[in-house]
């Protein structure tokens, strides 16, 4: 079984780490900050911490006004905040005028588990996709998250970073380096290929490690920049494999699935699956549980897969 580490975890211990020879970089919370984990930061540098309370709206807003001074804030809260309760700031004072604020939302997508769908986020990505000139990066595993907020520290620009709650497998080592428009090829494809996000992508190498005992050639791309994405790897992968599905721990809607269905359509048409949250409220649950009933299994990603190649050869038969 695969090393299992939080995502979290390694959100705070990079930031904190940067803060050591970055002194313009500043960490804002909403009274979350042992959830978000920033209380790692705010313990090594509480003159750089600050604790907005439940006010994400006025953390954004203050966050976009340290960005105008010259610092560097990273602003963390659930991501079911960050997105919903705290939109028209992140488009007014942090897109609109493209402030250089970090948007780190954890607890995002269905493994928030218990806490049930009023904790849920799963149309984060969405919202967040549709502000202009905003990075949107969803990591697979913890190495991935701390490559990303590696390369935000570094970015001048707006970013949103969606991370979880709960553990996911570890899929890249120490090593893995982050670029916005740049998605990672772990397996290459003839019959499909998975385009996967978060802890989709680990899921999407064990179901098509299950094809293949079918004859199954499945391809795995890891897309964690969702904007901007990788034009180039998606047209590959059509091109390559003839049928693709992508899958995330969102809403089918306006999500990665979205992003890649609208660049095939528009570039390359060959058929598209979408697996992700169907239009719909998740019930309360262990992680593992929702994952089940939502699909989010190997299992779950291998039919979509079959259906895909499926109606790739219908439309050959035409």
């Amino acid at each position: 079984m695969a090393e299992m580490l939080a995502l979290r975890d390694y959100y705070g211990k990079t930031v904190a780490e940067l803060g050591k020879t970055n002194k313009d970089i500043v960490v804002l919370d909403a009274d979350l900050s042992g959830s978000t984990r920033t209380s790692t930061f705010a313990k090594a540098f509480p003159e750089r911490f600050f604790n907005m309370g439940v006010a994400e709206q006025d953390m954004i807003g203050t966050a976009a006004g340290l960005a105008a001074g010259g610092k560097i804030p990273f602003a963390s809260t659930f991501a079911i905040f960050a997105s919903g309760r705290a939109w028209e700031q992140v488009r007014q004072a942090v897109g609109y005028p493209h402030q250089n604020v970090k948007i780190i939302a954890t607890h995002g997508g269905i493994t928030v588990g218990p806490d049930g769908p009023s904790h849920q986020a799963g149309e984060d990505i969405a919202l967040m996709r549709a502000i202009p000139g905003l990075t949107v990066i969803m990591p697979a595993d913890a190495h991935e998250t701390a490559a990303a907020v590696r390369w935000a520290a570094a970015y001048i620009g707006p970013v949103y970073i969606r991370l979880t709650r709960d553990k996911f497998p570890v899929v890249f080592n120490e090593s893995k380096t982050f670029a916005p428009g740049k998605g990672d090829q772990l397996k290459k494809g003839t019959d499909v290929t998975f385009v996967a996000c978060g802890l989709m992508t680990s899921i999407a190498l064990e179901a098509a490690a299950l094809l293949g005992k079918e004859g199954i050639s499945a391809g795995v791309v890891n897309m964690a920049s969702i904007k901007p994405i990788d034009h180039g790897l998606v047209l590959q992968a059509a091109a390559e494999s003839g049928a693709l599905v992508a899958a995330e721990e969102h809403s089918v809607i306006g999500g990665l699935g979205s992003a890649v269905a609208e660049l095939v359509a528009e570039n390359n048409p060959v058929p598209v699956i979408r697996v992700g949250i169907q239009d719909d409220y998740i019930s309360s649950g262990a992680p593992e549980e929702l994952l089940e009933a939502c699909g989010f299994t190997a299992a779950g990603l291998a039919d979509a897969a079959r259906r895909a190649v499926q109606l790739k050869k219908q439309a050959a038969s035409r």
